[in-house]
């Protein structure tokens, strides 16, 4: 496990939560070998003890702190070179536009041969179609459930629920910071800096919320479900992309006295991929409030299918790398 925020806190407390259920329903028990954050590692071949690790991590800066297993300062890399391991899962902060340093850590697991699961957009909105075929290169899996909508399963139902139909558009509100920020200038007629820190103190934002604002998280999430679900080749530079920074009081009661609410809405329609705030009726199914994301699929066939969920949230989030871990151990036992 390379990366020990939210997200994996999150997933370390569910596999010792659920151990038993794991165990009973799927047939797996998952063991952490390693895991790697800022200030180091531990390692355990026999298993590290995640009761321990989050233990270790809530009252030090890093799980290399332990006693006897800790290994201050040792790489990501080197944990990836060294440990025997059957999958990674990667789990750092996304950067963008060059992906690293997830990029690499993807690219050596691949190449030395193990499954990865991943929550990072920077490596998918960077080089998603060079990573797929390494993958297949190598007869491995690539798995990232939770890098578009968090928990909520909008991958998987549209590349496994859909099969058979043609995705003619795809049209979402893909950022919970961004839908709640303009939820409340909305709802309390406040400026974008004032939801910005209510934002902060809710929890819905992080300490650098510049991806979210310019837009560069919802145009990253376009280009992994470009690829993946509509089979293009296509990067982060392919997206016209505008965020929300020049929202006003202003705009959002113009919208609102039109029966609309101004939403940042990600599109991809034809060969356009989009990011942009635009209109959308308050009686449209994907004019959710608060932190929420929804996603539209128009089809041929079904006409329009909707999924609404919780796209963030460390739990949330984590319980889609559970699902890839759970698909990855299905194709191994086959």
């Amino acid at each position: 496990m390379i990366g020990f925020g939210n997200v994996g806190r999150s997933f370390a407390e569910i596999v010792n939560e659920r151990a038993d259920q794991l165990k009973k329903i799927y047939g797996i028990t998952p063991q952490v070998v390693a895991i790697a954050d800022r200030g180091g590692a531990i390692v355990n071949d026999d298993g590290v003890d995640l009761g321990e690790a989050l233990s270790i991590r809530k009252s030090a800066d890093s799980v290399a702190a332990h006693m006897t297993l800790g290994q201050r300062g040792k790489s990501a890399l080197a944990v990836i070179e060294s440990v025997d391991a059957d999958v990674l899962l990667e789990l750092t902060t996304t950067i963008i536009p060059d992906g690293e340093p997830g990029l690499t850590h993807i690219e050596s697991a691949l190449k030395k041969g193990l499954h990865v699961v991943t929550t990072n957009k920077g490596p998918l909105a960077t080089a998603m179609p060079a990573l797929l075929e390494l993958a297949q290169y190598q007869g491995v899996h690539l798995k990232f459930s939770g890098a578009v909508g968090g928990g909520t399963p909008i991958l998987s139902f549209a590349k496994e629920s859909l099969v058979g139909e043609k995705i003619e558009s795809i049209e979402g509100i893909l950022n919970g910071t961004t839908n709640y920020i303009l939820t409340r200038m909305f709802e309390a007629g406040i400026t974008i800096e004032e939801a910005l820190k209510e934002a902060f103190e809710a929890g819905y934002a992080e300490a650098d919320p510049s991806y979210d604002i310019n837009g560069l998280d919802t145009a990253a999430k376009l280009v992994i479900l470009c690829n993946w679900i509509m089979g293009r080749n296509v990067s982060i530079r392919d997206v016209d992309m505008e965020g929300i920074s020049n929202v006003t009081v202003q705009d959002v009661e113009k919208a609102k006295r039109l029966g609309k609410a101004i939403k940042l809405v990600g599109r991809i329609n034809g060969s356009v991929m989009s990011v942009g705030p635009s209109p959308v009726p308050l009686d449209n199914p994907l004019c959710v409030k608060g932190a929420l994301n929804a996603i539209l699929f128009r089809t041929e066939l079904a006409g329009d299918i909707i999924l609404t969920g919780r796209g963030a949230g460390g739990r949330e989030t984590a319980s889609a790398v559970l699902r890839d871990i759970i698909d990855i151990k299905k194709t191994m036992l086959k």
